[in-house]
């Protein structure tokens, strides 16, 4: 691809230039999404794609592997209200960096300790345009991709950006004992990862039906054929989704605990039953799909979960 935000990748493209779809999927639906250079870091875009999230699905929580981790996000979306739930490919590592408000020797007798004190002096000094820093985030006058580039831009150590770093030091800090500790904390930051591969291979599904490449030049474009591609599927979706609270409501009436059981580990993200190829008339006087005829035939007290 030929274009002004593409680039080079050879662990995905070889040869070849192209760029990123980052998409956010909250649950099993995409609710936002931008294309993003490849030389560009996930982790600059997760603040904007949260806080620009204009659907009326409002994530509490936020998900990602060590790709989509930087030394600011913890802090950032903690002050917006969302709880930021990574998975460290090197946890053991992050380990060794968490510090506390007491010199280390305090720790002494405990299992897991801190490597050092906090820079609280620093913090105290820089507030004021840390607050002006998440203000301007606030207002949108500013994305957080921008904010990162410019404090990492100077050549001398920027104070504003060292407290920012500590601050994010301690809400990791705090994460890492409660992810050690909390079994259902890493379950579900485990099942959201995987969520996430779903929707990508779905995706990748979706497009391929154009070989699986951009067939557009301008930076708009992309992102037209991305939302498009983002609309389809959740079209998807919502359609496994009707069809599936439908059988699970019969069976819930019927008492079917099986069938309940069942269709609880049934995932909406599926698309072996829908025809990706071919073409379809996108008009006003085609049939509306009857969700209420397609769910009868699962009604059948003889219609085993297995089946």
């Amino acid at each position: 691809m030929d274009t002004f935000n593409a680039r080079y990748s050879p662990k995905y493209f070889g040869l070849q230039k192209s760029v990123s779809a980052y998409t956010l999927v909250a649950n099993h639906v995409p609710i936002n999404a931008r294309i993003i250079g490849t030389h560009e870091h996930e982790s600059h875009y997760v603040f904007d794609l949260l806080y620009n999230n204009t659907s009326d699905i409002k994530p509490e929580r936020h998900s990602t592997d060590t790709h989509g981790t930087n030394q600011v996000n913890f802090w950032i979306l903690r002050t917006f209200g969302y709880g930021f739930a990574p998975r460290y490919r090197d946890l053991h590592k992050k380990m060794q960096t968490l510090i506390a408000f007491e010199n280390p020797s305090h720790y002494a007798d405990m299992l897991i300790k801190p490597a050092r004190k906090v820079y609280d002096e620093l913090i105290v000094k820089e507030w004021p345009n840390i607050q002006r820093i998440m203000a301007s985030l606030a207002q949108k006058d500013v994305t957080q991709a921008t904010i990162v580039r410019k404090l990492s831009s100077y050549a001398r150590q920027n104070q504003t950006k060292k407290a920012l770093w500590e601050l994010d030091n301690i809400c990791r800090t705090l994460y890492i004992l409660d992810f050690i500790d909390d079994v259902d904390l890493r379950q579900s930051v485990q099942k959201a990862l995987n969520r996430g591969e779903a929707y990508h291979r779905f995706r990748k599904a979706v497009a391929y039906v154009n070989g699986g490449k951009f067939r557009v030049h301008t930076e708009a474009e992309q992102q037209i054929w991305n939302e498009c591609s983002r609309l389809i599927a959740n079209a998807i979706i919502f359609y496994n989704t009707a069809l599936l609270s439908k059988v699970y409501a019969q069976k819930v009436a019927a008492g079917d605990q099986e069938a309940i059981a069942f269709l609880r580990g049934i995932s909406p993200v599926a698309w072996q039953h829908i025809n990706l190829f071919g073409t379809f008339e996108l008009t006003g006087t085609t049939d509306k799909v009857d969700i209420d005829a397609l769910a009868a035939r699962f009604a059948d007290p003889d219609y085993s979960a297995r089946r």
